[in-house]
């Protein structure tokens, strides 16, 4: 098992991935760290210490300048808010958005940045501390994309069918859309799973209150889901646009060896 893991690391890691998060969904629980677990597993059969080391590297990698920072809180909050505030001049109710409270988010935000169980530390050491290195071996950022934000969005696939979730199908699209956004932010940093972790964690804060138990309803909802999932294939495709060459940017084969630190795109 050890040399077949050896020999298809990315393969195995997926499978694990999916088979620890999938297994306990028939009692309607989503087991979010199932990556973060996969990603540990695989790297201590295949590159040992040393591999875990390097991945914890780039967790903890946090020296990425401020810009980077910006971009990874004020986008995804500036497009829930946008599309928010759209939908309410579409005509769905205001207190929506003004009951939002900031002290409340500010504190599930910090749980995010921390507790496995939830999305952003569970998932992003997996897709871009585990998987994204591995894919951009000798791929370009788009290569490597087109491959992981598919797999990733059928990773989520149950959230749909669990009824304390209940995940809007069309935010499968969303997530590819995203991940398009997660490739930019971890190659221009020089692979921080860091930034990832709180882009993710911003991502999906607020949203969450817009159309929970307190927020929008029926077609209000509705409505609101699409205009953020437009926004954010809207922002994919403004980084496709405007930093091709970032996208087509082949990385250097690094194959048999624990992956090197990402080249940051100037």
């Amino acid at each position: 098992m050890s040399a077949v893991i050896k020999r298809h690391p990315l393969v195995a890691f997926f499978v694990l991935a999916f088979v620890l998060t999938w297994a306990p969904t028939p009692v309607g629980v989503f087991m979010a760290a199932g990556p973060l677990v996969a990603a540990l597993v695989i790297t201590a059969v295949v590159d040992g210490r040393r591999g875990l080391r390097e991945l914890w590297s780039r967790m903890i990698r946090w020296r990425v300048g401020w810009q980077w920072y910006a971009a990874a809180l004020l986008v995804p909050l500036g497009l829930a808010l946008g599309t928010g505030g759209l939908n309410v001049a579409l005509g769905a109710p205001g207190s929506v958005i003004r009951d939002l409270s900031i002290s409340e988010a500010v504190l599930l935000f910090a749980l995010r940045l921390v507790v496995p169980i939830f999305s952003p530390i569970g998932e992003e050491p997996g897709w871009r501390g585990f998987a994204l290195p591995r894919l951009l071996d000798g791929r370009s950022p788009l290569g490597a994309t087109v491959i992981l934000a598919p797999l990733v969005a059928l990773w989520h696939v149950p959230l749909i069918f669990i009824e304390s979730e209940d995940l809007p199908p069309i935010f499968l699209l969303t997530t590819v859309a995203v991940t398009f956004w997660y490739t930019w932010l971890f190659v221009h940093t020089g692979g921080s799973v860091f930034i990832t972790i709180v882009a993710h964690a911003a991502e999906g804060l607020i949203g969450r209150k817009l159309i929970g138990d307190d927020g929008w309803s029926g077609s209000d909802e509705t409505h609101w889901v699409w205009l953020y999932t437009v926004g954010w294939c809207a922002v994919a495709i403004v980084l496709l646009t405007f930093d091709w060459q970032f996208w087509r940017a082949r990385t250097p084969s690094t194959s048999g060896a624990v992956h090197r630190q990402p080249v940051v795109s100037s």
